[in-house]
């Protein structure tokens, strides 16, 4: 069984090629199903797939009878709109032993942007619940992922990989403690309601500021979130005409188009007469249009722009690397063994059936016998005598015919098989 895995990350490749390759959760089940069909072509099984996308990474994972990775290069392409060869460039191919390091890795927060940042499991996790719902995923998957969850799971529990851990939502806050004297002096506008936007509003809850609004599609999923935190609720589409009021606005949906574009913060800016605007756009693709970062009242940051201040503290985490990667080769270890006893399941399968139809030949040549009336120890001895006969013509057959260069081999192998208890 082959298996593998293509991707392109944070450290691989731009934010905007990223975002060309975002795939929504609710989207993915259609295309898990195109990716199969395509990769399907020219085998005699439609192939396992699962894909992982997040904000810093998109990663396609395939089992299959044989490797297709240029096939899932074009198919990846294709989705994205960009040439096989250019995205080639920005992606890494991975095979093997190396897909189960990588995705363990991956679980562990140990390839992410942020070492050892706790939210990348919930995505692996959302993305295999996703594929196992699109029937996509297979036993040898299944595995993996499996292993990858109980591998990330002894990782933090064991080490000190999640100490001191600076998340983009904390990021968030630092910075816009730098550009204003007092966070309680501000007013917050959150886009979204998802996952990351939950752990940036706990962030700025705690420092107090002056007044915090929630701007989401759903009203219901936005008031759930405010009202925890005694935010107001406001609509998207009152977006343009109520930027002005906050100082600070942090965004992060699921849209594939921009939701703040270039004239609306102009518009904003010139009703605050100036004032400062800080901007987060943790969102892949963008959610505020990258012009707005060349205005001069505005100090926007993408994702990609709070790595150095995330990385902060990494230091501190580098001496727990070294005994989660210790956890990580042993699981890799544990999953090359299985596949390699996966491999050989089709031969025991095999084995089983050629007993089961030696077993049935003797049993009904035995009935006959006996309902002739012969002896029952006589019938016995000749079903006893029958099987053993069968079991051994093969292993005997084989040393009879054996080259003699290879004969010491085929005693050996035999002595193995059917003197094991003796010895």
């Amino acid at each position: 069984m082959a298996v593998w895995t293509l991707g392109l990350n944070h450290t691989t490749a731009p934010l905007d090629l990223r975002g060309r390759f975002a795939f929504a959760l609710d989207q993915l089940t259609p295309t898990l199903q195109g990716l199969r069909t395509d990769l399907s072509l020219g085998m005699e099984l439609t192939p396992e797939a699962a894909i992982l996308s997040t904000c810093n990474r998109t990663e396609i994972y395939c089992a299959a009878e044989q490797s297709a990775t240029d096939g899932t290069l074009r198919w990846l392409a294709q989705a994205g709109g960009v040439s096989p060869q250019e995205l080639q460039h920005h992606t890494y191919v991975l095979e093997g032993n190396e897909v189960a390091r990588h995705a363990f890795r991956v679980a562990s927060g140990l390839d992410s942007m942020v070492l050892g940042e706790a939210q990348i499991l919930g995505q692996l996790k959302d993305a295999v619940r996703a594929a196992e719902q699109a029937g996509a995923l297979g036993s040898t998957l299944n595995q993996l992922f499996q292993r990858s969850f109980a591998v990330a799971k002894e990782v933090r529990t064991t080490t000190e990989i999640g100490a001191h851990s600076i998340s983009m939502a904390a990021a968030s806050v630092r910075l816009a403690s730098q550009l204003f004297e007092d966070l309680h002096d501000i007013r917050v506008l959150f886009v979204g309601a998802g996952e990351m936007i939950e752990l940036v509003v706990t962030h700025f809850a705690a420092r107090q500021p002056k007044a915090m609004a929630i701007a989401n599609r759903s009203l219901d999923r936005g008031e759930k979130l405010a009202g925890r935190f005694g935010a107001e609720v406001m609509r998207l589409a009152d977006l343009p005409e109520r930027l002005h009021e906050f100082d600070a606005i942090i965004s992060c949906t699921a849209s594939t188009l921009p939701l703040i574009g270039l004239g609306a913060v102009e518009r904003a800016l010139k009703k605050r007469k100036h004032r400062p605007m800080f901007m987060v756009d943790l969102a892949v693709p963008r959610d505020i249009e990258p012009e707005v970062k060349a205005l001069g009242d505005v100090y926007l940051y993408t994702v990609d722009d709070l790595a150095s201040v995330v990385q902060a503290g990494q230091a501190q985490r580098q001496a727990a690397v070294a005994d989660a990667e210790v956890i990580i080769d042993a699981g890799v270890q544990s999953f090359s063994h299985w596949l390699v006893q996966r491999e050989s399941v089709p031969l025991i399968q095999e084995l089983h059936s050629q007993v089961d139809s030696w077993r049935e030949a003797e049993l009904a040549r035995a009935r006959k016998l006996m309902a002739k009336g012969d002896d029952t120890d006589a019938v016995l001895e000749s079903l006893a005598k029958g099987l053993t006969q069968k079991m051994l013509h093969g292993a005997l057959a084989e040393l009879r015919s054996a080259d003699p260069a290879h004969r010491e081999q085929t005693l050996q192998a035999i002595q193995r098989l059917f003197l094991r208890q003796g010895r």
